[in-house]
Parts: C-alpha cells; structure tokens; sequence
C-alpha cells in the first residue's frame, strides 16, 4: 500500500494537472508495485481535496462496465468514480477549454429516491430506489496521459481509476422516466457528431442491465461503512465506445422515445 504521503502527493499532482491542462505520466510506470487499492487512495484524496476548496459531492459514475472494456483493462469488474457538483452541464454549449482529451459516452443516469446500502442488493432493489431514469452523456477526460509519452505503452486501470475513473463532465437531457415504465435494457441511442452517426447502442450493453453496475456500485462501497444516498445521480457506465471531441464539435445524442438533445464544445 502507499503511504498517505504519496497518496497525497500523487493526489496534488492530479488538481495541477486538472489546472494546467498538462497531463502527467502514468503511476503505475513510476511506481510499478502500484495496486487497484492506491489508485483508489489516491482518487479519494484527490476527492476530498476538492470537496475541501468548495466542490460538492453530487453522486457517482461507473465506468468499465463492458466485458470488452473488462478483458482489455485486465479486470473482472467495473470502477467507479465521484461526481461534483461543477462536473454537470446543461445540453447546449460545453466550455472546451474545461478539458484536456475529452471524450464523450453514451449513458443513463439513476437518479435516487432512497439510500441503497448494504452487501446483498439486487436489480430490483436498484429500481425501487430510482425517482427516475434519465438520458446521460458522460464526458471523460485522462489527467493521466492514455498513452506513455515515451512507450507510447496504454496506462494500466490503476491509473484511470487514480484519476476519479476519468470522470470530468456530465450532460442530463431527455425525458425523466420511471424505471419501471420502461424496458431498460432496450433502452437505444444514436451519437452524432456534426451530423455523422458515430456510435449507436443498447442500454444492455450495460453488464446485460444498467441497474447491474449500480447494485454493485452500493455493495462495493459498503466495506467503506459508505452507500448510495438519496438524490444522488450515478451514471451508470456506457453502452458506446468513447468519441474523441474539440472545440468546434457539434453532438446529438437521439434516445428515441426518451428524448433528444444537442450540445457543443466552444
């Protein structure tokens, strides 16, 4: 295990990167005997480094939750991340110069009703905790660089999970809908981006089901004494391949019957 000295150290240099729009090279090369466990140290110290200078906690993310992504990340689970309060965007004009290498994912978003803590939850106990169930874009972004510099050698997932699971940014639009209103491992979606289809998928791309992440996102958390509380949004991990974005760039993210909304980088 690190120490909480390093743990804070790495955790610093995460915020100036964030500042700075200067990546850093990967942890896990500068410290190969890293595990799973520092790279959630780490991202933890770098939480409650914002949460301290005024950011408020808003929720969480899940991240890796298809088997593809999975087998390449040399995992067998997904990871997860925190959500601030300034990471939420409306649909319309996204500021570029807020990122570094933004990319962008297709989701849905739970927003909750009740806590869900404990180490037995199931899908259903996810959805009777749901208010509701709202389309999501997560916007990613790699204060770590995705590929060594000199290597060119892809970072290892402690490095992405150190690094708040690349959470950066969130866009809510759509219907709100009930979660038992809808089928929502058919739950579609199409991405444009300046009018070029570039990702479509299907919510059960999601570990078969997009409540799945979230009950394991509550039991994950409870050896912490922590849980998922009530009006938190968690996203619930993505049923798209990341699409790289700029300043210029012009998304649609159609969901069909649950709605369709725009938004662009400037």
């Amino acid at each position: 295990m690190f120490s909480p000295e390093l743990i804070a150290q790495l955790a610093v240099e995460l915020d100036h990167s964030e500042k700075t729009r200067v990546q850093v090279e990967h942890f896990s090369k500068r410290y190969p005997g890293m595990s799973v466990a520092d790279g959630y140290a780490i991202s933890r110290a770098w939480v409650q480094m914002k949460i301290a200078g005024g950011r408020v906690a808003r929720g969480h993310k899940i991240g890796l939750t298809s088997r593809a992504m999975q087998i390449s990340s040399q995992i067998d689970e997904p990871d997860y991340g925190t959500l601030l309060d300034d990471m939420f965007f409306e649909p319309g004009d996204i500021p570029a110069a807020r990122f570094i290498a933004p990319r962008v994912e297709v989701e849905l978003a739970f927003i909750l009703k009740k806590k869900l803590e404990g180490t037995h939850i199931t899908i259903d106990d996810v959805l009777d905790a749901t208010d509701y169930v709202q389309p999501a874009i997560e916007i990613i972004d790699a204060r770590i660089e995705q590929f060594d510099r000199h290597s060119k050698t892809m970072r290892k997932v402690q490095d992405t999970i150190s690094d708040n699971a690349a959470n950066a940014g969130i866009v809510l639009g759509g219907r709100k809908v009930s979660p038992q209103g809808i089928d929502l491992p058919w739950v579609g979606a199409i991405l444009r981006q300046n009018g070029v289809v570039e990702e479509t998928g299907l919510a059960a791309g999601v570990q078969g089901h997009p409540a799945t992440g979230v009950a394991w996102l509550a039991m994950k958390l409870a050896p912490w004494g922590e849980g998922l509380q009530a009006g938190e949004v968690v996203l619930a991990g993505s049923f798209t391949r990341p699409v790289a974005a700029k300043a210029g760039d012009r998304f649609d993210a159609d969901y069909g019957p649950l709605g369709r909304f725009e938004f662009h980088f400037v």
